[in-house]
C-alpha cells in the first residue's frame, strides 16, 4: 500500500511529460512547414503523410549516429550540461494549470518557481559551452548567459506588473482574475515587451546570437552530437512551448474560453448539443466536457503564440550582439521601469489594489 502514492505520482508525471515531448516533436515539424510556406517551398513532405513522421525520423537518425566527444573536453560536465538544460526545461510544466485544479502541483508560488527553474537552465548552457574546450562553444555559452541574465530581468519585471493586478503568484489565481477582461487589453505594451523578452530568453531568431551559424558554427552546442544534441534540441523547443503557455496564462486568459469561439474547431464533430449549451451549468458540470473545453482553449492560445514565434523567425534578420544587449538595457529596461512606477499609481488612484497586496 505504501507504493501506491508513488505509483500514482509516476503516472501523473508521465501523463504530462509524454504529451509534452510529443508536442515538442510536432512543433519542430510545424516550424519547418510554416517557414517553408512563408518562403514558398515545400518543407518536409516525404516521411509519413504530409511529412508528419519527419520528427521521428530525425530523432532516430540522431539516436543512431556515432557519438564523438572532444579529447580535451571535461567529459562529466560535457554530458551534464545538456541533461541539466532538458530537465529544467521540463520541470516548468509542473505548475501549468490545464484547467481549474488540473495541475500536477498548484501551489501558491508557481510563478516564482517557473522563473527559478528557467534561470537554472542557464547553468546547463554555461557548463556545456565551457567544458567542450572549444572557442566557438565557449563564446556561444558566454553570449547565451549574458543574454539570458539580461532578458530575465525584463521578463520578471513584466510578470511583476501582472502580479500587481492579481496580488498572487499562483497561476490559477492569475487566470481566474481574467474572467472579466484578459490582461492583454489593459497591459498590451507589457505584452509586447514580454513577448520580445520571451524570444530572447529562448534563444530564438532574431535573438539567436548564442547559436549564430554565420559566426559561431552552432554556438554552445557546436561540439555536441548524437544523443546529447537531442537533449539540447528538445530543451529549446520545450522552452518555447512553455513560454508560450505562460504567455497565454498571464495575458490571454489561460484556459478561459469566454472570448474565443471553439465552434470552428469542433463543428464537424457530433458535439452540437454541447456547443449550444456551453454556458448551461448542467452541461458544463460534466468533467470530461469541461476538461476538454479548457484544454482546447489553452491549446489554441498556445498554438497561436507558437505560430507568432515561428513568424518572427521567418520575418526578421539576426541582429548584432551589441545591438541585442543595448536594446535590452537602454530601451526595454527603462520602459519596463516606467510601467512599474505607472501601474501602481493607477491602481492606487482608482483604489483597485488587490487586498492581499494592500495588507502588506
Amino acid at each position: 500500500m505504501l507504493y501506491i502514492p508513488t505509483l500514482i505520482s509516476i503516472i501523473e508525471v508521465l501523463l504530462v511529460t509524454v504529451p509534452v515531448l510529443l508536442t515538442v516533436a510536432y512543433v519542430t515539424v510545424a516550424e519547418r512547414k510554416t517557414m517553408a510556406s512563408m518562403q514558398r517551398r515545400l518543407g518536409p513532405n516525404m516521411v509519413g503523410y504530409y511529412g508528419l513522421l519527419q520528427a521521428f525520423a530525425d530523432a532516430l537518425k540522431l539516436l543512431l549516429k556515432e557519438y564523438v566527444s572532444p579529447t580535451q573536453a571535461n567529459l562529466s560536465l560535457f554530458f551534464l550540461g545538456p541533461i541539466i538544460t532538458l530537465i529544467f526545461a521540463l520541470l516548468g510544466y509542473l505548475v501549468v494549470p490545464y484547467g481549474p485544479g488540473l495541475a500536477l502541483s498548484d501551489f501558491n508560488l508557481g510563478i516564482l518557481y517557473m522563473l527559478a527553474v528557467s534561470s537554472l537552465a542557464t547553468y546547463g548552457i554555461l557548463l556545456a559551452g565551457w567544458s567542450a574546450n572549444s572557442k566557438y562553444a565557449f563564446l556561444g555559452s558566454l553570449r547565451s548567459t549574458a543574454q539570458l541574465i539580461s532578458y530575465e530581468l525584463i521578463l520578471s519585471s513584466a510578470i511583476l506588473l501582472v502580479i500587481m493586478l492579481t496580488g498572487s503568484l499562483n497561476l490559477t489565481v492569475n487566470i481566474e482574475a481574467q474572467r472579466a477582461v484578459w490582461f492583454i487589453i489593459p497591459l498590451f505594451p507589457i505584452f509586447i515587451i514580454f513577448f520580445i523578452g520571451s524570444i530572447a530568453e529562448t534563444n530564438r531568431a532574431p535573438f539567436d546570437l548564442a547559436e549564430a551559424e554565420s559566426e559561431l558554427v552552432s554556438g554552445f552546442m557546436t561540439e555536441h552530437a548524437a544523443v546529447i544534441f537531442v537533449f539540447f534540441f528538445l530543451a529549446e523547443y520545450a522552452s518555447i512551448v512553455l513560454i508560450c503557455i505562460l504567455t497565454s496564462i498571464l495575458f490571454l486568459g489561460g484556459y478561459l474560453y469566454d472570448y474565443i469561439s471553439l465552434f470552428w474547431l469542433i463543428e464537424h464533430i457530433d458535439f452540437d448539443y454541447y456547443i449550444n449549451n456551453l454556458h448551461n451549468p448542467r452541461i458544463i458540470s460534466d468533467p470530461l466536457v469541461e476538461g476538454l473545453i479548457y484544454g482546447l482553449a489553452l491549446g489554441i492560445k498556445s498554438c497561436i503564440m507558437i505560430f507568432i514565434f515561428i513568424w518572427a523567425r521567418a520575418s526578421f534578420p539576426r541582429i548584432r550582439f551589441d545591438q541585442l544587449m543595448s536594446f535590452c538595457w537602454t530601451i526595454l529596461l527603462p520602459v519596463v521601469i516606467a510601467f512599474v512606477v505607472l501601474i501602481p499609481c493607477v491602481l492606487f488612484s482608482f483604489d483597485i489594489i488587490p487586498s492581499n497586496i494592500s495588507l502588506l
